[in-house]
C-alpha cells in the first residue's frame, strides 16, 4: 500500500493554501502532519479522504496523485452514526466481521454436540482459528476498555444515541473509526477534549495499530511516543523528517543552520571572486582566468538566505507589579462541588510555587478552581489569599464568549484608562492588530478569543495565575511560548490542562483527581507517571485470593464450558505440531553443511525465532485455560 502526492496544490476559492505539496504514506508507517494554525494540515487529510481536490503545484516535478493497494481509508468526519442504535450496537458494528464469525461459531458447537463427527470438529476448528487471527478473543475486552476510557459508564452501553451530546458524539465516531481498524486511518486532532487517561489509552493503541496512521495534532508528547515520520507545512511547503516530533524539532534546526551556513559561505566565495575579476578583468594576460572566474559566479547562483520558522506568537513576557507575602494561599478542609461534594482538600501554597491540575473529564478541576477565585462558594472548609496577591483567573469556557463589542471596545470597556495608542499596543502583542481590532468578539477564533483573554489578564500584571485549560484552540508554537511565559513567571501558578508535555514543563507538584478523590502529590508529571507505574507492577505481582463458591453458584455457562475444552485441544494440537517443526528446526545444527555456514546458521536462527512467536502466545492461553 502506499500513497503518493507529488507537487500538488490546494486552492479554496481561487486562493492558494498549500503550494507545494509532497508527501506520501507507506504500509504501517506513523506520521505527523505538523504546522501553524491554518497552514493547511486539515486540507492535506482531506485530499487523501477524497473530500478536496489536488491540483498542479509550484515545484519543477509533474503533478501527480496515486493510490496503490486500493486501501480502506478511515477520516473522522466521514464516520455517520445512527441515532436509532445504542451505543453498544454502533461500536459492535466496527466488528461485523468478529461478530458474525462469533454467531458461526455457536452454530458449529451446538452442531458437534449433537454430532461430533470429524467433519463437524474440523469445520468447527477452522472457524475458531480464523476467529483467533482477527482478535475474536481479544475485541470484546478492547472495545469495553475504550468505552470505558473514553469516559463512558456501563450503563450508556444500552442508551440510544439520541441521548449523547454533540462532544460524546464526536468521541463514540473516534472509537468507531478507530475500532474498525483501516488501513489508513486519519486523524485531526483526535485529542481535543480527552482527558489525560484517554489519552494514554489513545497512545498505547495507535503504537500497536498494525496499520498506517495519518496524526494532525498539538499535543507534543502524544506525537513523541506514536510518529517516526514528521511533514512540516511551512510557508505552503511541506517537508518530511524522520523520527518523532523532538527528532523532527532537532534536525529542523540543523538544517537551518546548515543552509545558513552555506548562504554565507556562499556570499563571502562569490564576493572574493569579484574581486579577482574587477582585479584582473582589463589585464590581457589574465583574462582568460577573469572569464573562468565569472562562469564559477555564475554556477555558484543567487545567495538565497534560508527563511526563518515561522515562530509569530504573542508577547512572552510579563511578571507581576508586586510580589504577594510568602503564603500565597490557604486552603482547609475544602469541600467542593454544587448540589453534591465532588471533593475535599487541604493545600498551603507558597509564592511561586507551580502546580498543575489533572484528572479525568468531570471529576471536578474546574469546579475546584472557581471554588478558590470565589466564583463558587465552598460546601464548607475554609480558603484564603494572602496579602497582596493579585489573582488573574482564565476561564476555559472563554472561546464561547458572544460579545457584540468589537475587540478595541472590549478591551476599552475593562481598560477606560488607556489612550487607543496603548490598547492597541498591547493588543499587538497578542497577534491581534491592525482590521483585527474591529472585528466583533463573537466573530473571533477560538484561538483569537483566548489571546484577547490572556492580554487582559497580563495587562493586569497580577502575582497568581490560575489557568483553566489555557491552551486549547493554541497550535503549537503558542503552546510553548505560554509554557516559557509561565516558567519564566516569577508569581504563582495553578494550572489545569490534559496538555501533559505543558504540565511537566511547568509544574513542580499536581493535584490529582483520581479514584472518585483528590490528592496533593509533590512531583512533577514524569515522576507522578513513573509512581503510578511502580504502583501498578506492585499490584499485579499480588496474586488475587480465590473465593469460594457456594453450591448454587455456577462458574460458567454449560456452552461456554464446552468452547474452552475445545478450544484447549485445539491449541494441544497446535503446540504439538510447532514443538515438532521446532524440534526438526533445531536439529539442522547438527548437519555439518549448515553449522560450518554462517548463512545457513543465520537462516535457521531466524526460523527457529519465528516458530517461537508463534508458539509462545499459544502456550500462555493453553496455561490460562488449562488452570
Amino acid at each position: 500500500m502506499r500513497i503518493e502526492i507529488i507537487n500538488g496544490s490546494v486552492e479554496y476559492d481561487g486562493n492558494t493554501v498549500l503550494s507545494e505539496i509532497n508527501f506520501s504514506v507507506s504500509d504501517k508507517e506513523k506520521i505527523a502532519l505538523v504546522g501553524r494554525n491554518g497552514s493547511g494540515k486539515t486540507s492535506i487529510l482531506k485530499c487523501i479522504g477524497g473530500e478536496v481536490p489536488l491540483v498542479s503545484g509550484t515545484g519543477d516535478e509533474k503533478f501527480s496523485f496515486s493510490i496503490s493497494g486500493a486501501p480502506k481509508i478511515g477520516y473522522l468526519q466521514q464516520v455517520s452514526l445512527n441515532d436509532e442504535l445504542t451505543l453498544r450496537q454502533e461500536i459492535l458494528s466496527a466488528y461485523k466481521d468478529v461478530v458474525g464469525l462469533e454467531n458461526k461459531l455457536q452454530i458449529l458447537l451446538d452442531k458437534m454436540s449433537e454430532n461430533p463427527s470429524d467433519e463437524n470438529v474440523g469445520a468447527y476448528s477452522r472457524a475458531m482459528e480464523r476467529f483467533e487471527n482477527i482478535g475474536g478473543y481479544l475485541y470484546k475486552k478492547e472495545y469495553l476498555t475504550a468505552v470505558s476510557k473514553f469516559g463512558f459508564s456501563a450503563e450508556d452501553l444500552d442508551k440510544k444515541l439520541s441521548c449523547f451530546s454533540g462532544g460524546q458524539r464526536t468521541k463514540i465516531a473516534l472509537m468507531k473509526l478507530l475500532l474498525e481498524k483501516p488501513d489508513v486511518l486519519l486523524l485531526d486532532e483526535p485529542t481535543n477534549h480527552l482527558d489525560i487517561a484517554a489519552v494514554e489509552w489513545l497512545e498505547g493503541y495507535l503504537k500497536n495499530y498494525k496499520n498506517s496512521v495519518v496524526i494532525v495534532s498539538h499535543d507534543r508528547m502524544f506525537l513523541d511516543r506514536i510518529v517516526g515520520v514528521v511533514y512540516e507545512i511551512e510557508y505552503g511547503v511541506t517537508t518530511r523528517y524522520k523520527g518523532n516530533y523532538t527528532a523532527f524539532l532537532a534536525q529542523k534546526q540543523q538544517a537551518y543552520d546548515k543552509a545558513l551556513k552555506d548562504a554565507k559561505w556562499k556570499s563571502a566565495e562569490i564576493d572574493r571572486l569579484r574581486k579577482i575579476v574587477e582585479r584582473f578583468r582589463y589585464k590581457a594576460t589574465k583574462a582568460a582566468m577573469a572569464q573562468s572566474k565569472l562562469k564559477e559566479i555564475e554556477r555558484l547562483g543567487t545567495v538565497e538566505t534560508p527563511r526563518r520558522f515561522d515562530t509569530s506568537t504573542f508577547a512572552s513576557s510579563f511578571q507581576p507589579e508586586y510580589e504577594s507575602v510568602r503564603d500565597a494561599l490557604f486552603v482547609k478542609d475544602l469541600v467542593f462541588g454544587y448540589d453534591k461534594p465532588l471533593g475535599e482538600i487541604s493545600l498551603a501554597v507558597e509564592r511561586g510555587q507551580k502546580i498543575g491540575v489533572i484528572g479525568s473529564n468531570g471529576t471536578g478541576k474546574s469546579t475546584l478552581l472557581k471554588t478558590i477565585t470565589g466564583l463558587i462558594p465552598p460546601l464548607s472548609g475554609d480558603v484564603r489569599f494572602g496579602v497582596k496577591t493579585r489573582v488573574g483567573y482564565f476561564d476555559q469556557t472563554i472561546a464561547a464568549t458572544k460579545s457584540e463589542l468589537s475587540v478595541l471596545e472590549d478591551f476599552r470597556a475593562e481598560f477606560p484608562e488607556l489612550n487607543d495608542g496603548e490598547i492597541r499596543k498591547t493588543l499587538g502583542g497578542f497577534l491581534l492588530s491592525g482590521d483585527d481590532v474591529f472585528k466583533c468578539v463573537k466573530d473571533l477564533s477560538g484561538g483569537e478569543k483566548v489571546r484577547l483573554a490572556l492580554s487582559k489578564i497580563f495587562r493586569r500584571r497580577p502575582n497568581f495565575l490560575i489557568l483553566d485549560e489555557p491552551t486549547n484552540h493554541m497550535d503549537i508554537i503558542g503552546k510553548e511560548t505560554l509554557e516559557k511565559l509561565l516558567m519564566d513567571f516569577s508569581g504563582t501558578v495553578i494550572v489545569v490542562s490534559h496538555d501533559r508535555y505543558l504540565i511537566n514543563r511547568v509544574a513542580k507538584s499536581l493535584i490529582v483527581f483520581e479514584n472518585g478523590g483528590v490528592r496533593y502529590f509533590d512531583g512533577t508529571f514524569d515522576e507522578y507517571e513513573e509512581r503510578e507505574k511502580e504502583t501498578a507492577e506492585e499490584v499485579a505481582k499480588e496474586k488475587p485470593e480465590k473465593t469460594k463458591k457456594t453450591g448454587g453458584e455456577r462458574y460458567v455457562e454449560s456452552k461456554e464450558e464446552a468452547r474452552r475444552k475445545h478450544r484447549v485441544e485445539f491449541l494441544e494440537k497446535k503446540i504439538t505440531a510447532l514443538e515438532e517443526e521446532l524440534s526438526r528446526a533445531q536439529a539442522k545444527f547438527d548437519d555439518e553443511t549448515v553449522n560450518t555456514d554462517y548463512k545457513k546458521v543465520m537462516a535457521v536462527e531466524e526460523e527457529i525465532k519465528t516458530i517461537e512467536e508463534k508458539l509462545d502466545p499459544l502456550i500462555t492461553e493453553w496455561t490460562e485455560l488449562s488452570e
